[in-house]
């Protein structure tokens, strides 16, 4: 019995952090502390988003980091959503949302990139408005989108190329029934959609 304690106590001091990552870089060199659920070792928020908040009865806005969270584990808005939040850098937490039955709109985001939250969002509800987001590169965030009902606009994005919004038009199954893009980046898709390949 004596052989037994001594060999896990000996474990235990030999194996320390096992599990953890073992060069230290995901957690800044500390030991596993986090009680979260993704598969880091930091002690960072959960960045396995639990979708099993049903839908979102309303609309919402987005105008400060912290309401991605607030919408996080949604996977619909009976309303519209607007984002429209200069200071956020990412929409990771809505991973889950594949639909939004009024409208999404996506303006005055000065520092977003792009829209890579969005990534499961397959219906936009009657309008898709992007605009004025000076920093976003591209579209790739809405990989999924397949249905506009009424109004797309993309407008006034001074680093998205035209290209990026002839990609997001072609993969639309069912497209809107209006189309106004202007003022983007031009490139050889420029005027949209005429020149679209």
């Amino acid at each position: 019995m004596r052989y037994l304690l001594l060999m896990a106590l000996a474990t235990v001091m030999v194996c320390g952090g096992c599990g953890d990552d073992p060069s230290g870089a995901a957690d800044g060199g500390t030991t596993d502390t986090d009680t979260d659920t993704d598969s880091d070792t930091d002690t960072d928020t959960d960045t396995d988003t639990d979708c099993t908040q049903g839908e979102y009865s309303g609309d919402f806005t987005i105008t400060t980091q912290s309401d991605v969270a607030t919408i996080a584990g949604y996977t619909s808005i009976s309303g519209s959503l607007v984002i429209e939040c200069p200071s956020c850098t990412d929409l990771g937490e809505l991973s889950c949302l594949t639909l939004v039955v009024v409208g999404l709109t996506i303006t005055n985001n000065t520092a977003l990139t792009n829209l890579g939250g969005l990534s499961a969002l397959t219906y936009a509800g009657d309008t898709l408005q992007i605009d004025n987001n000076t920093a976003l590169t591209n579209l790739d965030g809405l990989s999924a989108l397949t249905s506009v009902a009424g109004y797309f606009w993309i407008a006034s994005n001074t680093a998205l190329p035209d290209c990026e919004t002839c990609n997001l038009w072609d993969q639309l199954t069912n497209p809107p029934m209006s189309i106004e893009v202007h003022d983007n980046l031009d490139d050889a898709c420029t005027p949209v959609p005429d020149n679209c390949p």
